[in-house]
């Protein structure tokens, strides 16, 4: 889990008095989960964050499957062919669903303008490929390629990229985003065993602090409609704040893949989890070591689950037929496994270039309409034999 962070200018005590240099209170906002018992920051601002001259809803978000009944087969969509569009946050393109998480892709061209909120989900985005600045309220964070960006829901953010093209895979939790139970022990520490440490986790290192008066929109995430609420100032005027309620980054390439003498199943690969799914990372690594190891995965059954893979490069030990961008539907029921030829090409091999996210959801996922516009049709027969 995120640790404790303090930045900016904060007085000695909580909700004790302090003032401006002009002899005005700061604002003091507790932000956190789960009412008072999940995480929280300590935020103080130069104005209270309460001071809202108008609101309106922009736009309504809700997501069109298919039509009729859901196709009962493995699937494959095509994320490099989908359009690029304009806004990080507004223009998301819908991929997979259900009540418990929802994966959508974008490719903005355009820094944010605005401010936004998403008030109905913590989000993990994935930065497949460009770089650049997310902006909040707690200060800014660098990303690059290959970084998970985690941001809480409810906090105030945007985008500034710095080099393109960009392409943003986002996963929103209707939970808490977390560390796996598992990696930590009774006091939240990583431990020695996880695949990642505090140190390879980061933070927003600098804030600064806005304390400027206008109209300042903000368009929130709520009900599966953008609200856009207008404040009468800055919204990024925060002079310190303290807890562990803030944006972070881990990059794939700090997350430690595990070897093993023969095959180890996914949950060795597990990066996150959320209440009804986890997310893994399969990263470049030595094949497994046994002279007589089967290094690709044996078929299995994805009994009460769904899975969902993200081909971060066109390369996966496993898959034919597969291009960058390319996201893998196999469903609860239906066994799934290497494709023909894959296990002959992978024996006496000695590592794998792979990288790829994979989304393992505990519910039936859907598939939207702009999904199913890039479909591959040919792919739940792939598994038959070449002629």
């Amino acid at each position: 889990m995120p640790t404790y962070l303090q930045m900016g200018k904060i007085p000695r005590k909580r909700h004790t008095v302090f003032r401006q240099p002009d002899g005005t209170l700061y604002a003091e906002e507790l932000m956190g989960n789960k009412g008072f018992e999940g995480l929280s920051s300590l935020i103080y601002h130069v104005r209270p964050p309460t001071r809202v001259r108008r609101v309106r809803t922009v736009k309504n978000l809700a997501w069109e499957g298919e039509d009729g009944r859901q196709p009962f087969h493995h699937r494959h969509f095509r994320t490099a062919r989908l359009p690029e569009t304009g806004s990080a946050t507004l223009d998301r393109i819908p991929l997979l669903y259900n009540g418990d998480v929802a994966m959508s892709f974008v490719a903005p061209q355009q820094d944010e303008d605005v401010f936004y909120r998403n008030a109905q989900g913590d989000e993990i985005v994935y930065v497949s490929e460009g770089s650049g600045t997310l902006e909040s309220l707690l200060g800014n964070l660098e990303f690059g390629k290959g970084d998970y960006l985690v941001v809480p829901r409810g906090i105030v953010h945007r985008y500034r990229f710095r080099s393109r093209p960009v392409r943003l895979l986002v996963i929103e939790s209707v939970g808490d985003v977390r560390t796996p139970k598992r990696y930590r022990n009774e006091h939240g520490q990583l431990l020695e065993h996880a695949p990642y440490s505090e140190r390879d986790i980061r933070h927003p290192a600098s804030i600064e602090t806005h304390d400027e008066q206008g109209d300042f929109p903000i368009l929130i995430k709520k009900g599966n409609e953008i609200i856009e609420c207008v404040l009468d100032h800055h919204p990024f005027d925060v002079v310190g704040w303290d807890g562990y309620y803030y944006p972070w980054a881990l990059n794939i390439a700090d997350f430690e893949p595990r070897v093993g003498r023969f095959h180890l199943p996914p949950p060795v690969h597990q990066t996150f989890e959320g209440d009804g799914f986890v997310v893994c990372s399969f990263c470049p690594r030595p094949y497994d070591f046994d002279p007589t190891a089967v290094p690709v995965p044996y078929n299995h059954s994805n009994v009460m689950s769904d899975e969902v893979i993200y081909y971060a490069s066109s390369e996966f030990m496993s898959r034919k037929g597969i291009e960058y961008g390319s996201i893998t539907l196999h469903p609860d029921g239906i066994p799934h496994g290497p494709h023909p030829g894959r296990v002959e090409q992978s024996l006496g091999q000695k590592r794998t270039d792979e990288l790829a996210v994979m989304l393992d959801s505990f519910r039936p996922l859907r598939a939207s309409k702009q999904a199913i516009s890039v479909e591959d049709q040919g792919y739940p027969t792939s598994w038959l034999d070449e002629p």
